[in-house]
């Protein structure tokens, strides 16, 4: 039965994408492209303009295996551990980081927390997807991070379940979006 039902919501998407792109001359018509940070005409509503593009920073190699700040070293390998992680060891397997944290990426991460352009996930998605390791695939759960209920009902979304759910499109892999409950009320972490 949840393979059948895999086969149907995987043709049910397929249809969805055909007519949206089938629809997509309208929209634009209607709604002309515009970068979501500066508001730069574009070509295609998901993307960002080149200026934006230039402004967002993909971490480079060398870079610490653990959380993916830029280091400088001779030498060049995966075990590679900047300072601040060697110090004070993460509690973590490593992070896959599609950007570094400038003004450009927290603008895009504020507009789709906050600003409730939920449009901005699947290319955010493709960010991160591009920067997860070669091995993420079908064997993997994809868990994204659980927002409280009052927090989802205010909001109205969890970022953190659109952007799982665009990352398990493209790596094809398991979600648990109700996997993980978040039963505390936690204050917010912005500022």
């Amino acid at each position: 039965l949840a393979r059948g039902s895999q086969r149907v919501h995987k043709h049910a998407m397929g249809v969805w994408q055909v007519l949206g792109r089938s629809l997509a001359p309208v929209v634009d018509m209607v709604f002309p492209p515009r970068c979501p940070l500066c508001g730069a005409g574009l070509a295609a509503q998901d993307g960002l303009c080149a200026a934006c593009w230039n402004d967002l920073v993909i971490p480079g190699e060398p870079a610490c295996a653990s959380c993916q700040r830029p280091i400088v070293t001779d030498m060049g390998t995966d075990t590679t551990i900047c300072a601040p992680c060697m110090t004070s060891p993460p509690r973590h397997d490593g992070i896959a980081a599609a950007t570094l944290y400038n003004d450009a990426s927290r603008r895009l991460v504020l507009s789709l927390k906050h600003g409730g352009k939920i449009a901005l996930a699947p290319m955010m998605a493709r960010l991160m997807a591009a920067r997860l390791p070669a091995d993420v695939g079908a064997d993997w759960l994809i868990v994204p991070v659980p927002l409280h209920r009052w927090r989802l009902w205010r909001r109205g979304y969890n970022q953190s379940a659109l952007l799982a759910r665009e990352i398990g499109r493209i790596r094809i892999g398991a979600i648990g979006v109700d996997t993980l409950k978040r039963h505390k009320a936690t204050p917010s972490l912005g500022g």
